[in-house]
């Protein structure tokens, strides 16, 4: 089982309540920090980023005029689809978060900001910043777990439909910005309980219709349009960089929240939670992705999916140089400190996919009929909400 709650050997039952508190305050304290130290190094290092990022954009975009000739189509794609990650995960992203809103750069601010993706970004804002990262990895609390399509605990009911579910997600993958468009509306639900008919959400739909237009337009018609008599290569080219876009970034994803040793977490455990607890869940609920300086760049720093959980507004440059004092604090209160490499994380991800697709293993004396609330009993291993009472 991976529901904390339910864990024979919970990963939290040697923390006292004490101790949870007075990490969330060492926490707390390399947040103040940062946000103190926040300044002209970390406003030249976005504007770098955004102005590399429009550059290699327009000059992919050129080169591509010419894609008929096949190295101007494989040179112009690859910086396209460079292009395209960096905008959605180093800019857009961070951007939204709102990570470089104390700059008071109305071009570089999270109400102003619309990036290069399917979803409207206040759409995202509001499904991401304010449900996932409030949520992270509650069972059917963050669309984040499992994209709301994938069993992702051992304690959910298995259905024959997951069986289907490395599929759903080799299809996600593919078409990820649309899945989180999908997902930003939350729109499997308002279908199925009939919300489609809720104002609210319909104006929701039009404006993620609106922007997908647009993207669909620009990408498929305005820029091929341009190559003229290599209009169609160029589509090929701007589908191919969409595509690498959507595989990247979804396996960032999948390995920030989904390897083997992170934790999820049932609804019943964030009744009452504390600072403390809310910091350890992002802790457990979390994991790195270790590698060069230029792969942490084209995660948007997602590689340090522990710290970006932890303090999701400080700009993601930071990370990297915060992490060692994060560690020691994982090592200090005797918790695992989630991290691989790509490959390996990739692999974890994926793993788990297909071994939550199948029924659960029966052991010997052991029923699967197991029940949805927390263990009871004296027996019951303590809770993120319950534990050192």
């Amino acid at each position: 089982m991976t529901v904390i709650q339910k864990k024979a050997d919970n990963p939290i039952a040697h923390l006292s309540a004490e101790d949870i508190e007075t990490l969330g305050k060492e926490l707390d304290a390399i947040r103040e920090r940062v946000i103190a130290d926040r300044g002209e190094r970390d406003a030249a290092y976005i504007r770098k980023v955004i102005s590399t990022q429009r550059k290699l954009e327009v000059s992919s975009r050129v080169v591509l005029l010419f894609s008929l000739f096949p190295p101007a189509w494989l040179v112009g794609t690859a910086g396209l689809a460079v292009a395209k990650i960096l905008e959605n995960m180093e800019i857009g992203h961070n951007v939204l978060h709102g990570q470089w809103d104390w700059m008071r750069d109305p071009k570089i601010h999270s109400t102003a900001w619309e990036w290069d993706h399917a979803t409207p970004a206040e759409q995202w804002k509001q499904s991401h910043n304010e449900l996932h990262h409030r949520y992270t990895n509650v069972v059917g609390k963050d669309n984040d777990l499992g994209y709301g399509i994938m069993r992702v605990d051992e304690d959910q009911p298995w259905h024959p439909a997951y069986l289907g579910q490395p599929f759903y997600n080799f299809l996600n993958a593919c078409f990820f910005e649309y899945g989180v468009a999908a997902y930003d509306l939350d729109l499997g639900q308002k279908l199925k309980n009939g919300g489609h008919k809720d104002p609210v959400f319909r104006a929701q739909l039009r404006a993620a219709g609106r922007k997908i237009r647009r993207q669909v337009l620009k990408d498929y018609l305005l820029f091929p349009l341009l190559s003229g008599p290599s209009f169609f290569h160029t589509m090929a080219a701007n589908f191919t960089a969409n595509l690498i876009r959507n595989l990247w970034s979804h396996s960032v994803i999948m390995c920030g929240h989904f390897p083997e040793g992170v934790e999820t977490f049932s609804k019943t455990s964030i009744e009452g939670e504390t600072r403390g607890e809310w910091y350890l869940r992002q802790m457990l609920g979390s994991a790195n992705i270790s590698g060069s300086r230029l792969m942490h760049i084209m995660t948007g720093n997602l590689s340090y999916q522990i710290e970006h959980h932890l303090f999701p507004d400080l700009p993601s440059n930071r990370y990297q140089e915060i992490a060692p004092e994060v560690r020691a604090l994982f090592d200090r209160y005797g918790l695992r400190y989630t991290t691989g490499s790509l490959p390996r994380q990739v692999f974890s991800a994926w793993k788990k996919v297909f071994r939550l697709a199948l029924p659960n293993r029966r052991r010997p004396g052991v029923s699967d009929d197991r029940p949805n609330g927390p263990a009871t009993g004296p027996s019951a291993p303590r809770t993120l909400a319950t534990v050192g009472a």
